[in-house]
């Protein structure tokens, strides 16, 4: 099965354990659409597939406890997206090429839309149909990756850097929790849900390492490259806003070139997996194809 048949068929799960248990346990009408907004704007669903893609990697079964945790992880992502374009933070107007929650419904609204949607996320991950040792696993992950350890953190040190000059392992410091870690947690929630031991999550956790920073310093190529139409939000921001960015630290070829080295040491990391485990590699090496510029 191709990458693309992969989504036709599977991502549309996630999108109706999302949508279904939004509408199901939010009782404020306005609220509740603000929040499924954001999330029906669209966007690549790229945490989720991931984290599909993993155990189908381990030839282990879909489970609608794993599009449950698909589901919950993309409500966390979406509540970052919600706030980071908030005034306060990145002050942005578009957002998956549609406006961002705060100006259609509001900065109150939009605020807790995004507090909602976190929430949520762990209330749906509690009551997925998985075993309870695995959900606390679960849960303890993604608390610990998209929280004071995690995202967040890497998010309060993305503001604290602005307008000063960081670093390159600052910056890296900054992009594995802020980008990294919910990347991280997609690939290392498959491996437990596919009954991986610990040996093979920690070559998960590298593996997913690689293409956090991958991911990130690809976004900051397409911040200067490319226009918001393509990506679906306003491009040449980071120079104008005094952000730290892979091109800003080492030139436009320089990060082009890292870009190329994380995407390289992904695959080799694959192809390793591949050869040791249980384990066939094809979708997760389409996904790093998708990040190569």
């Amino acid at each position: 099965m191709t990458l693309a048949e992969f989504q036709q068929t599977q991502l549309p799960l996630v999108e109706a354990e999302l949508t279904d248990f939004l509408k199901q346990h939010t009782t404020d009408p306005r609220l509740a659409e603000s929040m499924l907004y954001s999330v029906a704007a669209g966007g690549k669903r790229i945490r989720p597939l991931i984290l599909l893609a993993v155990v189908a990697s381990f030839r282990k079964e879909l489970t609608t406890g794993v599009y449950q945790c698909g589901a919950a992880l993309e409500m966390v992502h979406t509540y970052s997206l919600i706030h980071d374009d908030l005034p306060a933070m990145d002050d942005d107007a578009l957002r998956r090429g549609k406006p961002t929650n705060h100006v259609v419904y509001g900065e109150a609204l939009a605020i807790l839309a995004g507090d909602g949607l976190l929430t949520a996320a762990f209330q749906l991950l509690s009551q997925a149909q998985l075993a309870n040792d695995e959900k606390l696993l679960l849960l303890q992950l993604l608390a610990e990756k998209a929280g004071s350890q995690g995202m967040v953190a890497g998010q309060a040190a993305d503001i604290q850097g602005e307008h000063r000059q960081l670093t390159l392992e600052e910056l890296e410091g900054i992009h594995r929790r802020k980008t990294g870690d919910l990347l991280l947690y997609a690939f290392v929630a498959g491996g437990i849900l596919a009954h991986q031991p610990e040996a093979v999550l920690q070559q998960l956790q590298q593996l997913a390492l690689h293409v956090g920073l991958a991911f990130q310093i690809r976004d900051d190529l397409l911040d200067i490259t490319a226009t918001a139409e393509e990506v679906g939000k306003n491009t040449h921001k980071d120079q104008l806003a005094g952000k730290n960015t892979y091109p800003s630290l080492l030139g436009f070829v320089e990060a082009q070139q890292a870009l190329v080295a994380e995407l390289d040491a992904a695959e080799q990391l694959l192809l390793v997996m591949g050869q040791q485990l249980v384990f066939e590699p094809a979708l997760l090496q389409e996904i790093l194809l998708k990040l190569r510029m």
